[in-house]
C-alpha cells in the first residue's frame, strides 16, 4: 500500500467518515440535551419537600449537637468554624464569610473569642497585609479531634435504614440544590 505520511490508504479506508463522526456528535449532543431537560423538569413540590426536610434535619442536628457537645463555650457556630478550618486550612475572615454566606462581622465575632481562648491564631498573610490568616492552634486541633471522636461514636450507632449509596445520592442532591441556589442568588429581585 502507498503511504500518505503517517496514514496508509488502508487506514484511511477504515477511518470513520466525517459524516459518521458528525452524526455521532449530534446523537451525543441530543442525548445530553434530553438529560438536561429531564433534570430541569423537576416539579417544585419535590424541591419544597427536600428543603422542608433539610430544615427539619438541621433543627434536629442542632439539638443532637447540644446533647453531644454540651452547651459550653463552643457554640454551634464556633464548632463549625473550627471544623471548617481543620478541613480546609487557614483562611482570612472575608474568605470564611464568603464560604458561609454571612458577613465578615459575623465571622469576626466568632473568631475573636476563639483567639482569646487559644483555639485560633491570626498569622501574617503573604497575599494581603491587612487581612491576616486565621488558623487552628494545637489546642484548636485537639478540640476538633475531640468533637470528631464524639460525633463518630454517634454516627456509628445510627441506623437510618438506607444504604451508604443512598446517603451519597442524597448528599449529591442537596449539593446540587445548594449550587443552583447560589447560581441564582445574583439573578433574583427581592420584592
Amino acid at each position: 500500500m502507498r503511504s500518505l505520511g503517517p496514514l496508509t490508504l488502508g487506514q484511511l479506508a477504515d477511518a470513520p467518515s466525517p459524516a459518521t463522526r458528525t452524526d455521532a456528535r449530534v446523537r451525543d449532543h441530543a442525548a445530553a440535551e434530553e438529560r438536561t431537560r429531564e433534570r430541569k423538569a423537576i416539579e417544585p413540590g419535590a424541591v419544597v419537600a427536600l428543603i422542608d426536610e433539610s430544615v427539619l434535619l438541621f433543627r434536629r442536628l442542632r439539638g443532637v449537637a447540644a446533647e453531644v457537645h454540651g452547651r459550653g463555650a463552643l457554640s454551634a457556630g464556633r464548632r463549625y468554624l473550627l471544623k471548617d478550618l481543620s478541613r480546609h486550612g487557614p483562611r482570612t475572615v472575608p474568605q470564611l464569610a464568603r464560604a458561609r454566606s454571612v458577613t465578615r462581622q459575623h465571622v469576626q465575632a466568632l473568631v475573636n473569642p476563639l483567639v482569646e481562648r487559644g483555639y485560633l491564631e491570626l498569622t501574617d498573610n503573604p497575599a494581603h497585609k491587612r487581612s491576616p490568616l486565621v488558623r487552628l492552634t494545637a489546642s484548636g486541633r485537639g478540640s476538633v479531634e475531640e468533637m470528631n471522636r464524639r460525633e463518630t461514636g454517634l454516627w456509628k450507632g445510627l441506623e437510618p435504614g438506607v444504604s451508604a449509596a443512598e446517603l451519597r445520592t442524597a448528599a449529591t442532591a442537596l449539593r446540587a440544590v445548594r449550587y443552583a441556589l447560589e447560581r441564582e442568588a445574583g439573578k433574583r429581585t427581592v420584592y
